[in-house]
């Protein structure tokens, strides 16, 4: 599960939605607008239409093609949509931008959400991660176990692929350079550039989507590579001789903020808590393997399967291995991160 999308086609997306909004909606109404895609269709059915029946509001869903559309709306001063759900780092920066209103946590139960996954103005939703995946018949049975094997080209050489934003490819290039998963943040960026800038001859791609990296590690066109892992499990579904590990993961958050201006506020608060409320937050698991509960306290409504744990990316035991991300230390710095990131890639 990725959170970013082209612009320019989320401030034309935006636009046509406000000019097309002549009326306010009724007080019962609320207007949901995601990242679109079978993610958003997931997430519907996983969380925001059960946590609107419960909430009693009728819920609406549009698209949208990330936090540029978001301001567009805001800027409008009538905005079409009440929340948005977005990546952790889109929620900080909106929030920074006052694009939000502020979050009623005496309506709002976040007792089991870390943190780092909520703002005066946002609420993480779910998890997902990126993760160390390789082809077994590359490696066989001397398989790469973290970060620092991905670096070790010469005990584990091939053919590698990162992506293209540098959200999680500077934790993990730090983790492969020995930093403490404990020590990750504050980003050192010097150093995290240093150790990629070692790798770049080793790597092939620099995917720049879910479905290129997966079909890069499916056509085996690389042997290993940090993917999103959600998509490595439909890679292993279709038969290609591939797997992952959680071990030293990066593990981000969607989350949801309500927009300033919205005139459904009140219904909005408690939609969003009924979102992050344990009893819906536990659906995720069975409905949406290999994401998690942004709620810790899901695991503690059901008694899930082996099989279910296994593959969520938030299960206790899985949760353990991995770096959380750090949202509000990227709204703060993916300005510069990004133009030096994207300058290591095209020299």
């Amino acid at each position: 599960m990725k959170m970013r999308r082209t612009v320019t086609q989320g401030i034309l997306a935006a636009a046509a939605v406000v000019a097309l909004s002549t009326t306010a909606m009724a007080a019962d109404t609320l207007m949901l607008a995601g990242l679109g895609g079978k993610v958003q269709e997931d997430l519907t059915a996983t969380l925001f239409t059960p946590a609107a029946e419960k909430a009693g509001v009728e819920l609406r869903t549009e698209s949208h093609d990330g936090l540029a559309g978001v301001r567009v709306q805001v800027q409008s001063g009538a905005p079409g949509w009440d929340v948005a759900h977005l990546g952790a780092e889109d929620c900080a920066i909106g929030a920074a931008e006052g694009l939000f209103e502020p979050l009623d946590y005496s309506v709002i139960n976040a007792d089991g959400i870390p943190d780092g996954a909520r703002g005066e103005n946002w609420v993480g939703t779910n998890t997902y991660s990126v993760v160390l995946a390789w082809r077994t018949d590359k490696y066989g049975d001397n398989p790469p176990k973290d970060w620092k094997d991905f670096w070790d080209v010469e005990k584990f050489p091939g053919r590698r692929a990162l992506s293209v934003y540098p959200q999680e490819m500077m934790e993990i290039a730090l983790l492969g350079d020995g930093v403490e998963p404990s020590k990750v943040y504050p980003l050192d960026t010097a150093r995290s550039l240093a150790a990629l800038e070692r790798l770049k001859p080793h790597v092939s791609v620099w995917w720049t989507s879910g479905a290129q990296s997966a079909q890069l590690l499916k056509d085996g066109e690389v042997d290993m590579e940090a993917i999103w892992g959600s998509r490595v499990e439909g890679v292993i579904a279709d038969g290609a001789p591939v797997t992952y590990t959680y071990q030293d993961g990066v593990r981000g958050f969607g989350c949801v903020a309500i927009l300033k201006g919205s005139k459904n506020v009140e219904a909005a608060q408690k939609l969003v808590a009924n979102i992050v409320s344990p009893e819906i937050q536990a659906r995720i698991p069975e409905m949406m393997p290999y994401y998690g509960p942004s709620n810790a306290k899901a695991f503690e409504v059901k008694e899930f399967s082996a099989e279910i744990l296994a593959k969520s990316n938030a299960s206790p035991e899985n949760a353990a291995k991995q770096v959380v991300m750090n949202p509000a230390w990227w709204a703060e710095n993916i300005q510069d991160v990004q133009e030096d990131f994207k300058n290591l890639i095209i020299q």
